[in-house]
């Protein structure tokens, strides 16, 4: 909770993690099922972090747990998939060695607005899926014998307030594709 700020707007994506601290808070006997209800209606209608108190300050406060600042994917001869729900840190290392990477960002949560992501490459194909309204930047890979393609806007072209990609790094005899998720009817990818 924000106590230095009661007057400041939450977010639904805070009334979430509210709603998921009573809900624990039922299954650990803390809460009768009426209680649980009577709260999450408040919580549901509270419009600022003042309003949601009450209905949580009797309970231990549990904060999220924190991504790390830093996350290294190692791949050597294999192939690698990322996708569905995945919280992103700062800073993405990839470093592959005859093997195929895919990341999909298109459900992912995201700690920062930029995403650093250094890439380290040799004879491998890495894709990156983009959520939308996402903008990438991949003047600083050092290619040698290889193929980049960019198939989103680059973060100097675009303005937005989207996640912002830095890509760099050095590929060798590799494939690198940055798009956003193709859909067809029902099916994404």
């Amino acid at each position: 909770m924000s106590a230095d700020r009661p007057d400041m707007r939450i977010s639904d994506a805070e009334r979430e993690f509210v709603v998921a601290q009573l809900n624990a808070a039922v299954a650990e006997g803390r809460l009768t099922l009426a209680e649980f209800e009577e709260r999450v209606d408040g919580v549901l209608r509270s419009r600022t972090f003042g309003e949601i108190e009450p209905y949580v300050g009797d309970l231990p406060q549990k904060g999220p747990i924190a991504a790390p600042e830093q996350l290294e994917i190692r791949n050597q001869s294999s192939s690698l998939k990322r996708v569905g729900r995945w919280t992103v840190p700062r800073r993405l290392l990839i470093s592959t060695r005859a093997g195929s990477v895919k990341l999909d960002f298109t459900e992912a949560q995201f700690t920062t607005q930029l995403v650093e992501v250094r890439l380290e490459a040799r004879s491998s194909r890495i894709e990156l899926v983009l959520p939308p309204g996402a903008t990438a930047d991949i003047d600083s890979i050092a290619p040698h014998s290889s193929s980049l393609k960019q198939k989103v806007p680059a973060a100097y072209d675009a303005a937005g307030s989207g996640i912002v990609f830095r890509i760099g790094g050095e590929v060798r005899s590799s494939n690198v594709r940055v798009r956003y998720q193709r859909r067809f009817l029902r099916w994404r990818w």
